[in-house]
């Protein structure tokens, strides 16, 4: 008999705000896939991209985006490592160093909005529309410094420009096939995993203080973006069906080997969120804040457009 795993359980799916426990939880997933993988590098990108987060690594200040904040990362990352487990249990096999490729380029997909320390000026946010490309800078001048493998960053390169939006996964010249799905790995599972958040809905108010900042997008209130995100899950949802080769399917087989249960939890909770935006922006536009309710965050929004 099937055991359904216990609500709790699958909050704490989507609950990936402590570094810690998360290097516990991918550390345990990578070793299903191989259990001789070597995470000594890894482990110490991984450190070195929390200090990067916490304003802890050299010459670097803390990265004080709200909506592209530490956590974001660590649910892209743990995303990926599930994906990837998914991907294996299908039969797709990954050489160590490809696993390590996949979490470094998720590690590191957002750290473009980091500020050098003594040019910090507003939270990052302007470098919205430019943060991809400042993250592969970063990237590269972070290899060197480690000494780590010279064809990584031809690699990560490609890998990480799948994040930004504002390209087309069929402009991005990758050196392989190989590597064109590791691209698709990575930016599968930076969108599942943020839109899987339980809270994904209440981080748009953040997401739209980013773009504010930034000066992006042609928003004119909170109220606009909600009702736009609907049409964005659709684009996003056709391109992760089409152009990133509808990888995120493999997730169910992650959880059928952890729960016993073939269900993709992630396209759940998407869904959830979807449906839920969906009766949101029935209401008038005075109800939409008092229907989000996780984790405070419409009473900090409240409160840095009441300051502003």
């Amino acid at each position: 008999m099937t055991i359904q795993p216990t609500e709790s359980e699958v909050i704490d799916l989507f609950a990936n705000s402590d570094p810690d426990q998360v290097w516990i939880k991918v550390s345990d997933i990578i070793a299903r896939i191989n259990p001789d993988y070597d995470n000594r590098l890894i482990h110490t990108v991984f450190i070195d991209v929390i200090n990067l987060f916490r304003g802890k690594y050299p010459g670097y200040s803390s990265i004080k985006t709200l909506y592209h904040d530490m956590p974001h990362t660590l649910d892209v990352l743990i995303c990926a490592a599930r994906l990837m487990n998914g991907m294996h249990l299908s039969g797709m096999k990954f050489s160590d160093d490809e696993i390590s490729l996949i979490l470094i380029a998720v590690l590191m997909h957002d750290i473009g909005y980091a500020q050098l320390q003594g040019e910090e000026s507003g939270t990052g946010a302007q470098y919205t529309q430019i943060h991809v490309k400042r993250g592969i800078t970063f990237m590269q001048h972070y290899l060197e410094q480690r000494h780590l493998p010279k064809d990584f960053a031809i690699k990560l390169s490609p890998m990480i420009f799948t994040t930004d939006p504002a390209l087309l996964i069929s402009d991005i010249e990758f050196p392989d096939d190989r590597t064109y799905l590791l691209g698709q790995i990575v930016v599968t599972a930076d969108l599942t995993g943020q839109m899987a958040d339980r809270a994904y809905l209440e981080k748009l108010l953040f997401l739209y203080l980013e773009f504010k900042e930034a000066q992006f997008g042609n928003y004119q209130s909170i109220h606009e973006m909600l009702r736009q995100t609907k049409q964005f899950y659709d684009i996003t949802r056709e391109k992760m069906d089409v152009s990133f080769g509808r990888l995120y399917v493999h997730l169910a087989l992650h959880f059928k080997e952890v729960f016993g249960v073939e269900k993709n939890y992630y396209l759940e909770s998407i869904e959830k969120n979807i449906d839920y935006l969906e009766e949101v922006i029935q209401h008038n536009e005075v109800e939409y804040l008092t229907m989000l309710k996780r984790g405070g965050i419409v009473e900090k929004f409240n409160s840095i457009t009441t300051k502003n």
